[in-house]
Protein backbone atom coordinates (compact mmCIF):
# COMPACT_ATOMS: atom_id res chain seq x y z
CA UNK A 1 0.00 0.00 0.00
CA UNK A 2 3.09 2.35 -0.13
CA UNK A 3 3.19 5.20 -3.09
CA UNK A 4 6.66 6.09 -4.67
CA UNK A 5 8.01 9.32 -4.46
CA UNK A 6 10.85 10.51 -5.64
CA UNK A 7 12.96 13.56 -3.13
CA UNK A 8 15.05 16.32 -5.19
CA UNK A 9 17.76 18.17 -3.70
CA UNK A 10 18.04 21.62 -4.60
CA UNK A 11 20.19 24.41 -4.16
CA UNK A 12 18.34 27.23 -2.36
CA UNK A 13 18.56 30.16 -5.10
CA UNK A 14 16.42 31.75 -7.50
CA UNK A 15 15.05 29.78 -10.34
CA UNK A 16 15.94 26.47 -9.46
CA UNK A 17 12.70 24.91 -8.85
CA UNK A 18 11.90 26.35 -12.24
CA UNK A 19 14.99 25.09 -13.98
CA UNK A 20 14.11 21.52 -12.53
CA UNK A 21 10.17 21.65 -13.28
CA UNK A 22 10.81 22.77 -16.73
CA UNK A 23 13.29 20.17 -17.25
CA UNK A 24 10.99 17.35 -16.49
CA UNK A 25 8.17 19.00 -18.22
CA UNK A 26 10.08 19.20 -21.16
CA UNK A 27 10.69 15.35 -21.11
CA UNK A 28 6.91 15.10 -20.90
CA UNK A 29 7.13 14.23 -17.31
CA UNK A 30 3.61 14.89 -15.34
CA UNK A 31 3.97 15.72 -11.66
CA UNK A 32 1.00 14.86 -9.82
CA UNK A 33 2.29 16.09 -6.55
CA UNK A 34 4.57 18.45 -5.29
CA UNK A 35 5.95 19.45 -1.54
CA UNK A 36 9.00 21.78 -0.97
CA UNK A 37 10.70 22.10 1.97
CA UNK A 38 13.80 24.46 2.12
CA UNK A 39 16.28 25.13 4.55
CA UNK A 40 19.27 28.52 3.94
CA UNK A 41 21.08 26.15 1.88
CA UNK A 42 18.93 24.03 -0.47
CA UNK A 43 15.41 22.76 -0.77
CA UNK A 44 14.01 19.26 -0.40
CA UNK A 45 11.70 18.86 -3.52
CA UNK A 46 9.37 15.61 -3.48
CA UNK A 47 6.96 15.05 -6.08
CA UNK A 48 4.96 11.90 -6.93
CA UNK A 49 4.91 10.87 -11.09
CA UNK A 50 3.04 7.64 -12.37
CA UNK A 51 4.90 4.11 -11.86
CA UNK A 52 6.24 3.70 -15.27
CA UNK A 53 7.58 7.15 -15.03
CA UNK A 54 9.55 7.04 -12.41
CA UNK A 55 13.21 5.29 -13.41
CA UNK A 56 13.02 7.85 -16.36
CA UNK A 57 12.51 10.73 -14.27
CA UNK A 58 15.45 9.54 -11.82
CA UNK A 59 17.45 9.57 -14.96
CA UNK A 60 16.54 12.89 -16.34
CA UNK A 61 17.41 14.55 -13.09
CA UNK A 62 20.47 12.56 -12.53
CA UNK A 63 21.96 13.14 -15.86
CA UNK A 64 21.14 17.28 -15.16
CA UNK A 65 23.15 17.13 -12.10
CA UNK A 66 20.58 16.78 -9.70
CA UNK A 67 20.30 14.75 -6.63
CA UNK A 68 17.28 12.59 -6.73
CA UNK A 69 16.45 9.58 -4.75
CA UNK A 70 13.36 7.62 -4.72
CA UNK A 71 11.63 6.26 -1.79
CA UNK A 72 8.24 5.34 -0.18
CA UNK A 73 5.47 6.82 1.60
CA UNK A 74 1.54 6.19 2.60
CA UNK A 75 -1.34 8.37 0.75
CA UNK A 76 -4.27 7.86 2.94
CA UNK A 77 -8.16 9.04 2.42
CA UNK A 78 -8.95 11.68 4.73
CA UNK A 79 -12.93 12.28 4.65
CA UNK A 80 -13.58 16.27 4.06
CA UNK A 81 -14.95 16.84 7.74
CA UNK A 82 -13.99 18.15 11.05
CA UNK A 83 -11.24 16.00 12.72
CA UNK A 84 -10.93 13.96 9.63
CA UNK A 85 -7.03 14.34 9.52
CA UNK A 86 -6.85 14.51 13.28
CA UNK A 87 -8.44 10.50 13.84
CA UNK A 88 -5.42 9.40 11.38
CA UNK A 89 -2.92 11.15 12.70
CA UNK A 90 -4.64 9.88 16.34
CA UNK A 91 -4.06 6.44 15.06
CA UNK A 92 -0.80 6.72 14.13
CA UNK A 93 0.15 8.88 17.67
CA UNK A 94 -1.13 6.14 19.72
CA UNK A 95 1.08 3.51 18.15
CA UNK A 96 3.92 5.56 18.66
CA UNK A 97 4.43 6.90 15.19
CA UNK A 98 5.62 9.88 14.24
CA UNK A 99 4.84 11.70 10.77
CA UNK A 100 7.73 12.94 9.34
CA UNK A 101 6.12 14.90 6.91
CA UNK A 102 3.11 15.01 5.15
CA UNK A 103 0.64 17.02 2.02
CA UNK A 104 -1.79 16.84 -0.03
CA UNK A 105 -2.37 15.12 -3.15
CA UNK A 106 -5.83 16.03 -5.29
CA UNK A 107 -7.66 13.62 -7.03
CA UNK A 108 -10.58 15.10 -8.34
CA UNK A 109 -12.69 12.37 -8.56
CA UNK A 110 -12.27 11.06 -4.74
CA UNK A 111 -15.10 13.16 -2.54
CA UNK A 112 -11.96 12.30 0.17
CA UNK A 113 -9.00 14.23 0.68
CA UNK A 114 -5.91 12.26 -0.04
CA UNK A 115 -2.96 13.07 2.32
CA UNK A 116 0.82 11.67 1.47
CA UNK A 117 2.27 10.83 4.96
CA UNK A 118 6.15 9.73 5.31
CA UNK A 119 5.82 7.90 8.75
CA UNK A 120 8.83 6.85 11.04
CA UNK A 121 7.19 3.28 10.32
CA UNK A 122 5.89 2.65 6.77
CA UNK A 123 5.26 -1.17 7.39
CA UNK A 124 3.48 -0.63 10.65
CA UNK A 125 1.90 2.38 9.91
CA UNK A 126 -0.32 0.14 7.02
CA UNK A 127 -1.47 -1.90 9.43
CA UNK A 128 -2.77 0.61 12.23
CA UNK A 129 -4.51 2.58 9.54
CA UNK A 130 -6.04 -0.41 8.14
CA UNK A 131 -6.86 -1.96 11.79
CA UNK A 132 -8.59 1.59 12.26
CA UNK A 133 -10.54 1.59 8.90
CA UNK A 134 -8.31 3.89 7.35
CA UNK A 135 -8.16 3.76 3.58
CA UNK A 136 -5.23 4.40 1.56
CA UNK A 137 -4.67 5.13 -1.84
CA UNK A 138 -2.41 2.42 -4.23
CA UNK A 139 0.27 2.79 -6.18
CA UNK A 140 -2.61 1.59 -9.08
CA UNK A 141 -4.66 4.25 -8.19
CA UNK A 142 -2.05 6.77 -8.72
CA UNK A 143 -1.32 5.65 -11.69
CA UNK A 144 -4.98 5.85 -12.77
CA UNK A 145 -4.83 9.62 -12.44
Amino acid sequence: MFISQISIFLENVRGSLRNMTELLGEKGINLLAISIADTSGFGIVRVIVNSNEIERTLKILQEAGYIAKPNRVICVRVPHKPMGLAKVLACLDEASISVEYSYSFYKSNFNDACIIIRPSDLERSVNVLQSAGISMVSQHEVDAF
